[in-house]
């Protein structure tokens, strides 16, 4: 408390008279974080939230925020559609100035803001706007914030990834994909399979929406109440707060891909896939698309095998581990340098020392989920958390078609997975045993994982992607937090790390 008996975070830093739109009017700079000033009416900006950076202009001192479109400022932050807008503070002598000059940047110094930032835009995703939303809706923004970037427009698939796995990391703070989750699976699957891969995934990452699927920064966004827009999502790049983000590793013998988004096999594989070739159609396709396998329904013959997490250790009958069988002896040293030189192998938890369970098929959805949000409007796994080290298991077995149908139009709101035909349960470790057709035995099925066909067995639809593994046994381990995102900071249901 300071000697009035006010706490010290709200005594003013510095308070003084200065011009603001042709009136002197009184300008305080509270320990809070908060510029009050009188304009129409008390105003205040809150400059964690608010405020992007500011300049001198002469005698100038020019503050650059963000405010409401409808109603200009308030100090409880914003939550409906965005405008950039400058605010002109003219102290009344040059002392003044060069103190508020000071006392600004040194407490925008402390919050910690990303400085220098390397930006990802993929302008072939979506409905290839992404040069377009980094022009208008990115690249102002950083202006304001004064925060030096270094653009990289990718040409080609795993161009992102390839970048990642040779940065200088000491020269970014950040790294931001605008885009949708496609070349935020390959920064990540690039960061893991360099050599400093502990080092290298600590990198805080940033997603502003510009593709077909925007899942993550839908999730992130939602988690604090915001809508899933570019300049909300540049925002919290902007201000700099973090949280942790499981990862699982799919593997399948020696061969590894990162996830971070989801899994699927079954119903939700075939429509994510296999539409590519009504492409043409636009968003439309994935309900186009949809409609015609269910009315044609698959049913595929296959094991789940897991390890449940507390609570839901009733689903499944007992069993033992099954999956890769794991070497007990001591690398050498030469075989130690050859590991880390391939980057990060995945978790090291003995599996077989585990709680296991399964279910047998067959099956006409699994769909393993890494966080909420699915795309925009698919909220897949409502309970799914960013960094609970654990994944959100949705099973579908037997289904009539007309409920499976009534099923799909609830997963915009999430609640499907209320439903009788659906099984929802938390899971910490999973093999996946895919089998044939019920229907067609010489027909197999697609696993895809975040956008990239994984596995593709004997199918009809064979398409452009030659699956990363066999149609086979895999097994998916996660580790709690791993990575790190930039993430809005307001009502976030993560954890957050500063």
């Amino acid at each position: 408390m300071d000697q009035g008996g006010q706490p010290e975070n709200l005594s003013p830093i510095l308070s003084d008279r200065v011009l603001f739109n042709g009136t002197v009017i009184p300008l305080t700079f509270t320990g809070d974080g908060n510029l009050r000033f009188t304009g129409k009416g008390q105003q205040c900006l809150t400059v964690e939230k608010d405020v992007l950076g500011f300049a001198l202009d002469g005698s100038r001192i020019r503050v650059k925020a963000v405010v409401e479109k409808r109603d200009g400022i308030c100090c409880l932050g914003n939550r409906g559609d965005l405008v950039r807008q400058s605010f002109v503070f003219e102290p009344l002598s040059e002392d003044s100035l060069s103190l508020w000059s000071q006392k600004l940047r040194d407490y925008m110094d402390s919050l910690g803001r990303p400085k220098r930032l390397l930006i990802f835009v993929n302008p072939f995703g979506g409905k290839k706007s992404a040069t377009k939303i980094f022009s208008q809706d990115v690249k102002p923004y950083l202006e304001d914030a004064d925060i030096q970037i270094t653009v990289i427009e990718t040409k080609h698939q795993l161009h992102a990834k390839e970048v990642a796995k040779t940065l200088d990391l000491s020269d970014y703070d950040g790294i931001v994909c605008v885009s949708g989750d496609g070349i935020l699976v390959e920064v990540i699957n690039g960061l893991l399979e360099r050599e400093d891969w502990s080092a290298a995934i600590k990198m805080p990452i940033g997603m502003v929406p510009a593709g077909t699927g925007n899942g993550m920064v839908k999730s992130l966004l939602d988690s604090a109440g915001e809508p899933c827009s570019a300049s909300n999502a540049i925002l919290a790049v902007i201000r700099g707060h973090k949280c942790s983000l499981d990862v699982a590793t799919i593997s399948q013998g020696k061969t590894r891909f990162f996830s971070v988004l989801m899994l699927a096999w079954g119903l939700i594989a075939d429509i994510d896939i296999e539409s590519e070739k009504y492409r043409w159609m636009g968003s439309a396709r994935m309900d186009f698309y949809a409609l015609q396998r269910i009315l044609h329904l698959r049913h595929y013959n296959g094991r789940v095998s897991f390890v449940p997490a507390p609570g839901f250790e009733d689903y499944g009958e007992a069993t033992s581990y099954h999956g890769e069988p794991t070497s007990e002896k001591n690398p050498t040293q030469e075989e130690s340098l050859k590991i880390q030189q391939q980057g990060y192998l995945g978790s090291d938890v003995k599996l077989e020392n585990m709680h296991w369970r399964t279910i047998s098929g067959p099956f006409v959805s699994i769909w393993l989920h890494n966080v909420p949000w699915g795309g925009e409007d698919v909220m897949a796994a409502p309970n799914a958390k960013f960094s609970d080290g654990y994944l959100d298991l949705i099973m579908v077995k037997d289904i009539p078609k007309l409920a499976l149908l009534s099923l799909m139009s609830k997963t915009n709101d999430g609640s499907h997975a209320k439903s009788p035909h659906v099984r929802y349960l938390k899971v910490k470790a999973l093999v996946l045993e895919p089998g044939p057709l019920v229907e067609d035995p010489t027909k197999e099925g697609i696993i895809d994982s975040d956008g990239e066909v994984i596995a593709r067995g004997n199918v009809t639809y064979e398409g452009d992607q030659k699956g990363l593994m066999a149609y086979d046994k895999l097994q998916i381990t996660v580790d709690q937090g791993l990575a790190t995102l930039f993430a809005p900071v307001q009502g976030m249901g993560v954890d957050c790390v500063e």
